[in-house]
């Protein structure tokens, strides 16, 4: 079944609105749904709809709500990636994997080592081209929460704000650090933070900073991996220890 996102305020009782040109046009010239199809439907917060097709023009598409079901958040571990711009890969492909894999929350990071530096206007139009690519997966990956994705921030704000959180790893290459499979299964934690550094690895001043403010450093196996590579393993990882 052919499954998109429409927002909760186009979403009454048991009728739904399709406002957005780019999905009108997907609906109806991409996959040629006709009036009477059942599709699916998903706002984002969790909840999902089956409905069947009313009326299709260029201006909307109306549905009737056929049932509705919301997913349960009970035991959910909440997975927050604060991502170090990556030099040779693309924000984008972490952005997309990282929905594909449930991750709750994306935090773009900028540390001291990273090398691509974006002002204020490429981070907005960034941000709009990450909203879309994660919105993009989570309708390829059939997930019914969208990931949130924060504006580009520095490290020292990522760690000023990193009180509400129940785990906070910092894998690195650095001084002392543990097993992450050894620290997950001594937690029971729920809200886990995770921060990925740049190509060269966090400072020991910046590894200095995080673990002040609560994180520990964890290694992710014998090889250095690249900013993708561990954003996705660490990720999965989470994931994986949680449905285990």
């Amino acid at each position: 079944m052919n499954k998109f996102f429409v927002p909760a305020q186009n979403i009454s009782q048991d009728k739904i609105s399709v406002l957005n040109s780019d999905q009108i046009h997907h609906l109806q010239v991409v996959l040629r749904l006709k009036p009477g199809e059942v599709v699916g439907v998903f706002d984002g917060a969790g909840n999902e709809y089956m409905a069947t097709i009313d009326k299709i023009s260029a201006r909307s598409v109306d549905l009737t709500v056929l049932e509705k079901s919301s997913a349960s958040n009970i035991n959910k571990i909440c997975v927050t990636i604060a991502c170090a711009i990556p030099k040779k890969t693309s924000m984008d492909d972490i952005i997309d994997k990282l929905t594909q894999l449930g991750a709750d929350r994306v935090i773009p990071m900028i540390t001291e080592r990273v090398i691509v530096r974006l002002d204020q206007q490429k981070a907005i139009l960034r941000k709009k081209r990450w909203d879309k690519i994660s919105l993009n997966a989570s309708q390829q990956s059939q997930r019914l929460n969208l990931m949130a994705i924060d504006p580009l921030k520095d490290i020292s704000e990522v760690l000023s704000e990193a009180g509400g959180f129940d785990l906070k790893l910092i894998p690195t290459i650095l001084g002392e650090r543990k097993e992450i499979k050894e620290v997950l299964a001594q937690t029971q934690a729920r809200k886990i933070l995770v921060l990925i550094g740049p190509e060269g690895d966090f400072t020991p001043e910046e590894v200095s900073a995080a673990v002040k403010s609560g994180f520990v450093p964890v290694s992710l196996g014998e090889t250095v991996l690249r900013v993708d590579t561990a954003a996705i393993v660490v990720a999965g990882f989470i994931k994986l220890y949680a449905n285990n």
